[in-house]
């Protein structure tokens, strides 16, 4: 069987995975896309929910938000409960006008399938590749079950126990923090939507409340790290979210619960996201916790570097397949300290929604009353106030991969598939 060839290889159709092959397929770039789930699987998957605004003004720049703008809501405020007191956050004001946008990942998802399919592209579901290794000239040759891939680059965009990594030759794990607590995560049906995020900093531990669709909410429970979901039968977990999130009449309320599960809290950043023509995006280069819902938002920024920085490098090889490399070690350092910058805003934010493990009850108020003075500090207009609702919003802007004219266009097709 001949090989198939192509200039991109991407592993995951996930967000990362899809708006790097639209960014790529819109320059004229060849990309073949494999996801191990079938179809149906992947677009019923429930995940995140919040979009920052550089998030969703990149997919609008690319032409992929239509039916996000029209059925998602945006949200611009936040609340946060301590000691009997509710204080409202209102980041839009502080931000200068940044929000967010609330619109279920797997909408999205299916969006940008959609979108990618009218546009001509394919993506191969239920086509897990097993093996990556690169070739003696150090590209990329993938192992599927239909046969061979074989790439100018590969992108690993399938979680952080995907295969691409799995071929750093010394491996491209880093540092990991394991939170000494757990959350327990509900999706259920709601009476009424859900108006604003709501966060609750408790004696007992954090509890939170997410909006998702007018019918359906996000909420969590702080559980004892390596808690399992049989402890929790559903009449528990409505009462200890009422009681935590304080919940009155006018609040929504959980009814039936569509799924629960249990999240075990950790973040994690690879020490390295490009070893040669691998390159890591998404959850394969740094795991974040549901803290500040930076997850997704961090895979698409990913994803929008990673296109421009595999434009350049096109460019810069031309007809020889050789480039120095330096637009991809950019993306490497820029993303990295992307990471982490993400890791410390969320790590900052679940410091506050949190008790210190193992605090003596009567040392719990003392606790309480200095996160009290924090949340206060963040809802008032000032620096600090402003910091935290630009970085929790997402302000500022993604790159957005330049379209190159059709003689160029022509010329990196002819070179594509060269090896």
């Amino acid at each position: 069987m001949t090989p198939r060839t192509t200039t991109v290889a991407i592993v995951g159709a996930g967000p990362a995975g899809l708006v790097l092959a639209h960014a790529l397929r819109r320059a004229g770039v060849d990309a073949a896309v494999h996801e191990r789930l079938s179809r149906a699987e992947l677009e019923a998957t429930a995940r995140a929910g919040v979009l920052e605004h550089r998030v969703v003004e990149y997919l609008r720049a690319l032409g992929l938000a239509d039916r996000l703008a029209a059925e998602g809501e945006r949200h611009g405020r936040c609340e946060i409960s301590c000691l009997g007191e509710r204080v409202v956050v209102d980041y839009g004001a502080l931000s200068g006008g940044v929000r967010h946008w609330v619109y279920p990942q797997q909408l999205l998802v299916r969006d940008l399938i959609a979108a990618y399919e009218r546009d001509g592209g394919t993506i191969a579901f239920g086509s897990p590749v097993l093996a990556v290794a690169p070739d003696r000239a150090g590209h990329p040759v993938l192992r599927t079950a239909g046969g061979e891939l074989r790439a100018r680059y590969a992108v690993g965009c399938d979680g952080a126990r995907g295969v691409v990594a799995a071929a750093f030759p010394d491996g491209a794990a880093g540092p990991e923090r394991r939170y000494p607590y757990d959350w327990l995560t509900v999706l259920a049906r709601i009476d009424r939507p859900v108006a604003a995020v709501r966060y609750a900093v408790h004696a007992d531990g954090y509890a939170g409340m997410m909006p998702r669709t007018a019918d359906v909410g996000r909420f969590y429970l702080e559980v004892p790290a390596g808690e399992r979901v049989g402890g929790w039968p559903p009449d528990r977990i409505r009462a200890e979210l009422a009681r935590r999130l304080g919940l009155g009449g006018g609040d929504p309320r959980p009814g039936e619960l569509l799924e629960t599960g249990v999240l075990r809290m950790r973040g994690r950043v690879a020490r390295r996201m490009r070893h040669g023509r691998l390159l890591l995006a998404g959850d394969a280069a740094h795991t974040v916790t549901p803290s500040g819902a930076k997850g997704l938002n961090s895979a698409v920024a990913d994803a929008a570097d990673l296109a421009g920085a595999l434009l350049a490098e096109l460019r810069a090889e031309g007809g020889d397949g050789e480039g120095g490399g330096a637009a991809l070690e950019g993306y490497q350092e820029r993303r990295l300290a992307a990471a982490w910058r993400t890791q410390e805003f969320s790590d900052r934010l679940l410091d506050l929604l949190h008790l210190p493990a193992g605090l003596p009850p009567e040392q719990r108020e003392f606790a309480l009353r200095l996160r009290l003075e924090r949340i206060r500090r963040i809802a008032r207009p000032g620096p600090e106030a402003a910091e935290f609702a630009r970085a929790y919003a997402g302000a500022g802007a993604l790159p957005v991969a330049d379209v190159w004219p059709p003689a160029q266009r022509a010329a990196v097709a002819s070179c594509a598939t060269g090896r």
